[in-house]
């Protein structure tokens, strides 16, 4: 059987296991997409990557969920770009370096202990005003402003509640929010309210459950698209061009997001930790 190094990596914190796992198998030459899928199928985390060479970036990532591949996802951009920061793959330039995946060259830096990532560019539209009633049974809460789909590689119904006590008290109708989603073509729903505290200013949460993640742990696509949603919906003022997500509470974690906005690029960063190095036997 054939060795291959692998990390499991926890990422959106400095605490192992506060955070959102991400399955990284470095140097993985040699295999082909349907092994990919049947690993990060096995693997059973919310994304698995996979890191080759690459002739236009430092290294290209591939992005599976247990049922798919994606172009681009959040918190396994920065797990991955950890994971090959700390097994060598990629020395960083003055903290800087490039990463090809599905959505395209992405700049990257590491400063301090957090890699921040430039998302791509996103695409925004509202949801149909008729849907509005139906989507706030769906959910079982009102919206405070008409929500937007945004795709950003993953693509997320993004839905205002107001505050974090209603986001809290949130009790998903996993086969409901399926049938929604899958209905637009969009991957799953992304909810938030305000905290009223700057140490984590909104709270988050991510449902994919057609996808194989029925709550994302802590969702880094999810937090862009909130970001674009409230630069598109002019309420970005109402906490700043940078501040702090918190996700993960309802399923024991603790995870802390950054998104800065400038000049109508978003950035997305974070901070993460190796849990598990060793090896993947693959069986070829």
């Amino acid at each position: 059987m054939k060795a291959i190094a692998f990390k499991q990596v926890d990422v959106f914190t400095r605490k192992p296991f506060f955070g959102n796992p991400v399955a990284v198998v470095l140097e993985a030459q040699g295999l082909v997409g349907e092994d990919m899928q049947r690993i990060a199928a096995w693997t059973n985390l919310s994304e698995t990557t996979f890191i080759l060479p690459s002739s236009s970036a430092d290294y290209r990532l591939r992005i599976f969920t247990p049922h798919a591949e994606l172009p681009f996802a959040g918190h396994p951009t920065i797990g991955s770009a950890h994971a090959a920061i700390e097994a060598g793959i990629v020395k960083p330039k003055a903290g800087r370096f490039r990463q090809a995946c599905g959505a395209g060259v992405l700049d990257l830096t590491q400063e301090k202990g957090v890699i921040e990532v430039k998302a791509p560019r996103q695409k925004v539209t509202p949801l149909d005003p008729k849907r509005i009633l139906e989507l706030e049974k769906t959910l079982g809460a009102k919206v405070q402003s008409p929500p937007r789909i945004v795709n950003v590689g993953p693509v997320w119904l993004v839905a205002d509640l107001g505050s974090a006590d209603v986001v809290d008290r949130l009790l998903p109708d996993m086969a409901a929010i399926g049938a929604f989603a899958d209905s637009i073509r969009a991957t799953g729903f992304t909810v938030f309210g305000a905290t009223g505290n700057a140490n984590g200013a909104i709270h988050v949460r991510s449902f994919a459950p057609t996808h194989g993640v029925p709550e994302d742990p802590v969702c880094g696509s999810g937090n862009i698209s909130v970001a674009a949603f409230l630069r598109d919906t002019g309420q970005l003022d109402r906490y700043g061009s940078a501040y702090q997500s918190r996700q993960g509470m309802q399923l024991g974690r603790d995870g802390r997001v950054s998104i800065r906005v400038e000049k109508g690029e978003i950035f997305l960063g974070g901070s993460a930790v190796t849990c598990v190095d060793g090896t993947l036997r693959t069986g070829k």
